[in-house]
C-alpha cells in the first residue's frame, strides 16, 4: 500500500469528491479523519467505511470557515502521531448571475473556498513543519482559471486558491512540504438522467489523481494537474 502508516485529513470528506478522496487514501492504508458540517453525512461516511477500513477513520464536525473550529480539529487529529497529508477539499459552489448575488452569497463562498484552505493550512503547517515533511493537496477547479457566467464568487475563490496554493509552493518547500492543486472540471456525481458518464470527471478519478500526487517521489511534486472529461459534448 502505497501510503501506510501515513495520517491523513479530508476537509468536506463526508460525499461527493471528499468521500471519494478518503476511500482511495484508506485503500492506499493511511489512517484518514475527514471532516464535514452535516452529522448525518458524516455518521453514514464513518459507517460505511468502517466496515472496509475498521478502525483507521475518524469524521468530526468542523466549520473550514472558523479558526477555532478547524484549530480544536486539526489538534485532535495531530495528538498521537502529527499529520502527512492534508487534502483541502471543502467547498460550495454558488452560481448566480452578478445582479443576483448577495452579500451572503459572496461571503460564505469565499470564507469556505479560500479563507478554509488557509485556516487548515495555518494549523496543520507547523505539525508537518516539526516532521521536516508533509503534503497539501488543495482541490481547485478549473473555473479557477476560466471565468464563466454567474461564477462571480466561485471564480473568484478558486482564481484566489490557485494564487494561494502557488505561494505555499514557494514558501513551504524549504520546510520539506509538497503542495498541490488539482483542478478538475464538470464534476458530476449523479450521471442517471443528466447527461452520459462521458461527460464529466468522476469524483473517483479525482481521488486516483490525489493518490497518485502523493506517490511521487519526494524529489518531485505535481504543481498543477487539470482534469478534463475525454468526451465533453463540446
Amino acid at each position: 500500500m502505497k501510503l501506510a502508516r501515513k495520517v491523513a485529513v479530508v476537509t468536506g470528506g463526508s460525499r461527493g469528491i471528499g468521500l471519494a478522496i478518503a476511500t482511495a487514501l484508506l485503500r492506499e492504508g493511511a489512517t484518514v479523519a475527514i471532516c464535514g458540517r452535516d452529522d448525518n453525512e458524516l455518521r453514514n461516511a464513518r459507517a460505511n467505511l468502517d466496515s472496509a477500513y475498521p478502525g483507521r477513520l475518524t469524521a468530526t464536525a468542523c466549520d473550514v470557515s472558523k479558526l477555532e473550529d478547524v484549530r480544536a480539529f486539526v489538534e485532535r487529529v495531530a495528538a498521537s502521531s502529527g499529520i502527512d497529508i492534508l487534502v483541502n477539499n471543502a467547498g460550495i459552489g454558488v452560481i448566480k448571475a452578478f445582479d443576483e448575488m448577495t452579500p451572503d452569497d459572496w461571503n460564505s463562498t469565499i470564507n469556505i473556498n479560500l479563507t478554509g484552505v488557509f485556516n487548515f493550512c495555518h494549523c496543520v503547517v507547523p505539525f508537518m513543519r516539526r516532521k521536516g515533511s508533509g503534503d497539501i493537496v488543495n482541490i481547485s477547479s478549473r473555473s479557477g482559471r476560466n471565468p464563466h457566467p454567474g461564477g462571480a464568487a466561485y471564480c473568484a475563490s478558486k482564481f484566489g486558491l490557485n494564487g494561494l496554493t502557488e505561494v505555499l509552493q514557494i514558501d513551504l518547500r524549504k520546510h520539506g512540504i509538497r503542495v498541490s492543486s488539482i483542478m478538475p472540471g464538470r464534476v458530476s456525481t449523479n450521471f442517471a438522467g443528466e447527461s452520459p458518464a462521458s461527460w464529466h470527471v468522476a469524483p473517483e478519478d479525482v481521488a486516483e489523481t490525489v493518490v497518485h500526487a502523493l506517490s511521487l517521489p519526494s524529489r518531485t511534486f505535481a504543481g498543477r494537474i487539470e482534469l478534463r472529461p475525454s468526451f465533453p459534448p463540446r
